[in-house]
Parts: structure tokens; sequence; C-alpha cells
């Protein structure tokens, strides 16, 4: 113990006598200056810090040492911030500026507690002034490192395809304690962003360290900012996107908004797989232990194309909902869906906290655009108006849009029940345990078939005559069942409804016969009874008259039926020929026993059992007998 306190005062007698030695023999002030600085290399006892921490703060020597320190830094401090070639080209300035400014911030650090006093706080406000000029000369070389080696919007990113990493930069990069590793290209897109060189990032870090470490770590990312926010620009720009408002998407036509977002969905993967995670990498390595500098650099550089990436999306959600723009808008919510995880990685930080909010909140306004996609087509099948009969009982247009409509949107099924079960105010229009039961989707399907069936029954009650309607409901219908069993809709709606919607197609072809054809056959049922001949022959001939004229008139009213479907219009035929043909020729049979009938078939019988299987296979054509196609 003893020794030790001797050794301290040995050493507190050995300062003494270098302090005294430097004032003694320095003339000048920056003769003692220089005499510290040889005294400095020549032990490191000598250090400056050393000299200094020994003086009192009441000896009036200790301000003196203060006045020599600031005006050797100041000396040497301004020759370089009045430099006109950049410092940072010349390895061995750089190196000695940097460590004058360190010797500036020590000092201003290890005289700020006696700052309170007069004098010294004096020199302190002078050390400040002198901090801030060479704070100002960092800024310019900061920008110039970068925009020397192309960072700063000089040169923006290109799609070039790369198989890998550079060898010699990852190498290189091992060996820089200070780094933060390049990483190796996306493998989605195979693509690599080039850094800034090592040595360049290697400069900056030790600039922001400094300026950070002066208080100056704001103005230190708004350079940085300022510097690298324009190649951002210029590379999202290349990709084809155009900076718009979401005013301007809102007016744009569908068709070039429909060309937009195929730019956007693209931009949008390279943004938050590439060039954002690319540019977290680079302010991680430039400002590497200095986390608020780093996340306020990246937030400051990302900030203006994140917004404007989003505001496009946030224009899309908001903008017309018509039914045939279901299929974009769900590209634009799987973009967002997929890249979310990005959003919350790359955007991790608290100054990036707005921009994740606002992503997911963009998002679910997607999310319910698309459910207000589909309550527009809600209103598009029920404002269809009735107005004429779709000629022949035919396939409606409506139908049609439907069906194809939902059968497309089913390709993104997975996609669209996230969107309905995300919505816990979806529709449940019957409020039965089996929709309950349901998915929310299927709900959504199931509400919207139940409005279809409900206007095509509307429609059917326009036409004067039944069997028509008929024609119409099991056409419509048999198309929908089909379309339904051919698609997702079938494991969306459920067996219990294709059974059901099965049956009403079968009735409708029961209530059809029966207001159609039933009539005709029943005109053939002749009475077993034993009648006298004469009024035998007086019945036949009324019936066989009957007959003739119910056949004619559905054969003319029904002339122009059109049954789209070729496996339905043969199974019409069919069950009209096996039931009206046995019992017309067994009609016919009877006719000829009547002698005084036979003798005169032709004058009586107007169609032989061919002439009426001929007509029947000319029904269901429509017009010129075209029965159209289906698409």
């Amino acid at each position: 113990m003893e020794s030790s306190l001797m050794a301290e005062n040995g050493e507190d007698k050995l300062l003494a006598v270098a302090r005294h030695i430097a004032k003694t023999l320095g003339r000048t002030d920056t003769m003692t200056d220089d005499i510290l600085q040889i005294f400095s290399t020549f032990d490191g006892r000598f250090s400056r810090e050393k000299m200094s921490e020994k003086i009192d703060e009441n000896d009036p020597r200790s301000f003196a040492a203060l006045e020599l320190t600031l005006k050797s830094l100041d000396r040497q401090i301004s020759q370089y911030v009045s430099a006109d070639q950049p410092i940072w080209s010349n390895s061995v300035d750089s190196a000695a500026f940097l460590n004058t400014l360190d010797e500036l911030i020590s000092t201003i650090k290890d005289w700020d507690p006696i700052s309170g006093e007069k004098l010294i706080g004096s020199c302190l406000d002078r050390a400040d002034d002198l901090l801030q000029q060479a704070m100002f000369r960092l800024e310019d070389e900061f920008r110039l490192l970068i925009e020397r080696s192309g960072g700063g919007g000089g040169e923006s990113f290109e799609l070039n395809r790369m198989s890998g990493a550079d060898s010699d930069e990852e190498e290189e990069n091992d060996g820089d304690e200070d780094s933060i590793p390049v990483a190796n290209p996306i493998s989605d897109y195979d693509i690599l962003i080039d850094a800034l060189p090592s040595g360049t990032i290697a400069d900056l870090h030790q600039i922001s360290k400094r300026m950070v470490g002066a208080g100056f770590g704001k103005e230190c990312a708004h350079v940085y900012s300022s510097c690298r926010r324009d190649f951002l620009e210029e590379s999202i720009s290349r990709l084809g996107l155009k900076k718009l408002s979401i005013e301007e998407v809102q007016k744009m036509a569908w068709s070039d908004l429909e060309d937009e977002i195929e730019k956007w969905i693209k931009g949008m993967n390279v943004a938050l797989r590439i060039l954002f995670p690319s540019e977290r990498r680079l302010c991680d390595r430039i400002f590497f232990g200095l986390s608020a500098a780093s996340d306020l650099s990246f937030m400051e550089v990302c900030r203006g194309i994140a917004i404007q990436l989003l505001n496009f999306a946030d224009g899309v959600a908001i903008s017309s909902r018509s039914p045939e723009r279901l299929f974009k808008v769900l590209d634009v919510f799987e973009c967002l869906r997929d890249l979310m995880p990005e959003f919350d990685d790359v955007f991790s930080d608290q100054y990036c906290l707005f921009i994740r909010t606002e992503a997911a909140a963009i998002w679910k306004r997607i999310s319910e655009s698309i459910r207000g996609i589909f309550m527009e087509l809600e209103n598009l099948i029920r404002r269809d108006p009735a107005k004429a009969a779709v000629p022949g009982g035919g396939l409606h247009p409506i139908t049609r849009y439907v069906m194809n409509y939902l059968r497309a949107a089913c390709g993104s099924r997975v996609t669209l029940e996230q969107v309905f079960q995300d919505n816990s105010d979806y529709r449940n229009p019957d409020n039965t345990e089996r929709s309950l039961n349901s998915t929310s989707l299927s709900v959504q399907m199931s509400w919207i078939m139940e409005l279809l069936e409900s206007n095509l029954e509307g429609k059917s009650k326009i036409y004067k005559d039944s069997a028509l309607s008929y024609i119409f409901l099991i056409n419509n219908g048999r198309y929908i069942v089909q379309k339904v069993k051919d698609s997702e809709l079938a494991s969306l709606l459920g067996d219990d409804w294709i059974r059901k919607h099965t049956a009403k197609v079968r009735q409708n072809h029961v209530n059809y016969q029966r207001n159609s054809w039933n009539k005709v056959i029943t005109a053939l049922k002749l009475d077993n009874n034993s009648l006298p001949q004469n009024v035998a022959a007086k019945s036949i001939k009324e019936k066989l008259k009957v007959f003739n004229t119910h056949f004619d008139d559905i054969c003319r009213t029904q002339s122009n039926c059109v049954v789209a479907d070729e496996q339905l219009r043969t199974e019409l035929r069919n069950w009209i020929t096996g039931n009206l043909s046995p019992a017309y020729r067994n009609f016919l049979g009877r006719f000829q026993t009547v002698p005084e009938l036979g003798k005169h078939a032709d004058k009586y019988i107007k169609y032989s059992v061919e002439d009426i299987e001929h007509r029947i296979n000319d029904l269901f054509q429509g017009n010129g007998g075209s029965v159209g196609g289906r698409k």
C-alpha cells in the first residue's frame, strides 16, 4: 500500500515537473503546446489528459492549460476545415483529423463539469464553436464519400442477374471487425445490389461515430438520407412505377390501373425484399454500434418510397368496387399479405412504427374493399332488370356472368376465406345452424346463389306460356348446378346444396311435362268400355282432333325454345318421344280397327308416328335450329 502511494506521488511530481518545464521553456503559447505534444509522444504518462486532470480547478494555471490546448486544437482543426481538397483523399490527413477531433471532444467532456466557472465556460464556448465547424466539414466529407462511391444517386439499382456475392468482397468484410456482412442475393429474385465499397463504409463509420459522439447524430442521419434517398427513388422509378397520389389512383381508367398494379406488385417485392433490406444492412454497417442513428437514417431514406407504395395500395382500396376489379384487387391483397413479414422485419424499430402501422391498416382496407366488391356483385344481381324475357327460355346473361365470376373467384379460395373469416360481421342470411357452422366464404357464396335464384324466379314469371317459364328455369338451374359441380363451389356449398338444387331442376322438368305434354298424352286415352260403333267412331275422331290441336299449339309455341345443354336437350326429347310415341301408336291402332274410320284413315290422320317424332326432334333448337353454345 505504502509503495503504491509512493509511486503515485512520484508520478505526480513527474507530471508537475513536466508542466513546469513546458511553461518555463515555452516563450509563446505555440512553443508550450509543442513541448506538451513532445512530452506526450515521449512517454504515455505525459498525455494531455493526465497532465490536465492533475490541475486543481481552483488553480489559475488550469485555465491556462485549457487555453493552450484549445489554441493548439484550433490551429490544427482550422487547417483541415479550410482545406480545398477533400480530407479523405489522403488517409494520413483523415486519420490525423479524426485524432485531433477526438482530442477536442475529449477535452470538452473533461472540462464540462467545471464549465460554470466563468473563464472555463468561455473557453468551452469557443471549443463548442470549433467543434461545430469541424462537424460541418465532417458532413461535407460524409456526403462526398457517398457520392464518389456512386451511392448518392449517381447510379440507380438495376435488375442485373448475378450468381452470387463477390468473393473478394466477402473476404474483405471478414477482415473488418466493425463491418456488417453484405447479404447474399435474395433467392426468389437472384438479384444483388452493389453496396458501397467496404473501405468507404469503414470511413463513413468512423465519421458517424464522431458525429454521434459529439451530439450531431441527427445531422449525420440527415446528410446520409439526403444522399441515399435519390438512389432509392431512381431505382424504383426504373421499375416503371410512377409517383401517383391517392386521388390520381382513384381517377385512373381501369385499364391503365391494371397495368400500374402489375408494376406496383413488382416494385413492392423488389423494395421490400431487396432495396429496403439492403439499405437496412448498409445503415447498420455505417452506424455500427449507433442504433438510434442507424434507425433514424434508415427511416428517413425509406420513408418516402414506403409511403409512395402504400398510398398506391390505399388508392386501389378506396376506389371503385366494380365486380370486374376483384381479381386485381386480390393481387394487391395477396402482395401485401405476403410482404407483411418483411414490413415487420425491415421496419422493426420505433422510428418506423408508423410505416408498419400504415401497412397493416391499408391491408385491412384492401380486405374491406374485396368484401365491398362482393356486396356490389349482390347489388348488380338485385338491380338486373327483368325487362324482356330471354328468347326461347334460354340461358340468361346474368346466370352466365355470375357463375363464371364465382368459379373464377374460387381460384383464389384461400385468400377469399382469409378475407371473409377476418370479418366478424359477415352475412348469415338464414341464421341456421348449418350457416353458423359454415366458413364465412361458404356463407357468402350461398347468399349470392340465393340472390341469383330469386332473381331468376322473378324473370321466369315474364313468360306468358308456363312451359317456356319452366324451360327457362330448367336451362338456368341446370347450368348453375353443372358450374357448381365442376368447381371449388361444390366443396364450398356442399353436397346437400347440390342435391337440393338438382331436385329443383327435376321438379321444374316435371312441371314442364305436366303443363305441356300431359294434355297431349291425355287426349290420346281411350275409354275401354264397349260403345256403339257410331259413338266410338265419333269419340275417336274428337280425340284425334283435340290431339292435333294441342300438338300443333305446343310445337308452334315451343318451336323457338332453346335448350343450350345438349344432354338436357336429348333427355327432354327422349322423354317426350318415349311417352308420346307409344300412346299415339296405340291410338292409331285403335283408330284403324273402327271400320268407319279405317277406310278413310288418310282423311283424318294428320301425322304419322314418324312425323310426330320428327317434329319432336326439331324442338329446343331455337330459331333456325340454332342452339347456341355454352362458354
